[in-house]
């Protein structure tokens, strides 16, 4: 798709509207609200839900909008970043011409246009990314880490708002599942297993592992496979298939030529009165001291930058083991939205233990940038 030129393509009054809109105030939700909200899906709350979204979601999409436009050196210009804009301001056009929702009909049309919404939204990630890496590659020795603060502080806001945009519209929209899976309200799983989570999550890293290295480290998890705590599984599996995926790169690359048998990637989730928490450690070397403060920023990765690799690369390639550098940053995203956090301890020489803390109170508000 060609990228439109603002001026050409959005008339002054819509650019008027998206900043009218940018400036308000938004509402943010807690996860047990969502949980509660949602353990009655009728009709009159689906209504309710629906007419709340209608007004909330051009919000938070003008403020993205609007900051994409106004990004410093250059990055605002990047094609993979004018295609994001274009995204969001298409959505925010979508649902500002849609009409006020008064009944049933309205509401299930209104949950098909968000549903596409969503999905048009589906690569945002690595085509942001994308557009960061073009930048990193252009500015090329010129980069200072400490003087792009203002980017990786956008892109904190940037990506944090669009968790919060698609989990109230994923979760919406799973309301309206005619044969929700048992104890599952909407994305939110009331008796999620952490273990069983952080099982299917390093499984999968650990295949992609094996596709990229032809062997992988094992893996070992402990902790009760039958305590339970209300969460979002996708959002866990995002998070632990992140931190595994790390582990197994290092301890891979430290003992590919070496005569020992790699020592195995150990997981142990711990459930605590305030926090669960999931430790994952390995023995791959660990991270210098002097580059942890870089690990959560998005222009860092130990890995190459995979536009070296492959030019051309786009927004609908196959997972690659590690090199655009925002998994980390995006799970701490993650792990923070509701109410967590994501903590790295090293030691050079040795390796690295990453603590994943999930609020079990699940009463702390969205954060909103």
């Amino acid at each position: 798709m060609a990228v439109k030129k603002l001026c050409e393509f959005y008339s002054k009054s819509f650019l008027g509207e998206v900043q009218k809109w940018g400036s308000m105030k938004q509402n943010g939700v807690s996860l047990r609200y969502m949980m509660e909200f949602g353990s009655k899906p009728t009709e009159k709350n689906l209504l309710i839900s629906a007419q709340f979204l209608h007004k909330e979601l051009p919000i938070r999409i003008a403020r993205r909008a609007i900051e994409l436009e106004n990004l410093p050196y250059g990055l605002s210009e990047k094609p993979a970043v004018l295609e994001v804009r274009d995204w969001y301001l298409d959505s925010f056009r979508d649902l500002r011409t849609f009409p006020e929702i008064k009944d049933k009909n309205d509401e299930l049309e209104f949950t098909r246009m968000i549903k596409m919404i969503k999905v048009r939204h589906n690569h945002v990630v690595p085509t942001m990314a994308l557009g960061v890496q073009h930048l990193k590659k252009d500015m090329g020795l010129k980069i200072v880490h400490e003087d792009l603060d203002e980017i990786h502080q956008f892109l904190d806001r940037f990506y944090m708002s669009r968790i919060g945009i698609r989990m109230l519209i994923g979760q919406h929209v799973e309301l309206h599942n005619p044969n929700p899976a048992p104890d599952c309200v909407g994305y939110i799983h009331t008796k999620m297993s952490p273990v069983e989570v952080a099982r299917n999550a390093s499984e999968d890293a650990r295949a992609i592992c094996l596709r990229e290295y032809g062997s992988a480290p094992d893996i070992r998890i402990y902790g009760d496979p039958n305590f339970t705590f209300p969460y979002v599984p996708t959002h866990l599996h995002l998070m632990v298939f992140e931190l595994v995926k790390n582990s197994l790169r290092a301890v891979q690359e430290r003992f590919m030529d070496s005569d020992k048998v790699s020592p195995p990637v150990r997981i142990i989730v711990a459930d605590g009165i305030e926090d669960v928490t999931i430790k994952v450690s390995d023995e791959g070397g660990g991270i210098r001291r002097s580059g942890l403060p870089k690990i959560f920023t998005y222009l860092y990765s130990t890995a190459k930058n995979p536009l070296d690799e492959q030019p051309d690369l786009g927004s609908g390639g196959a997972v690659t083991m590690a090199g655009f550098g925002y998994g980390l940053p995006i799970s701490r995203l993650y792990a923070r939205y509701f109410g967590g956090d994501l903590q790295i301890i090293s030691m050079e020489g040795y390796g690295t233990d990453a603590y994943l803390h999930l609020s079990r109170l699940g009463d702390s508000q969205e954060p909103l940038p």
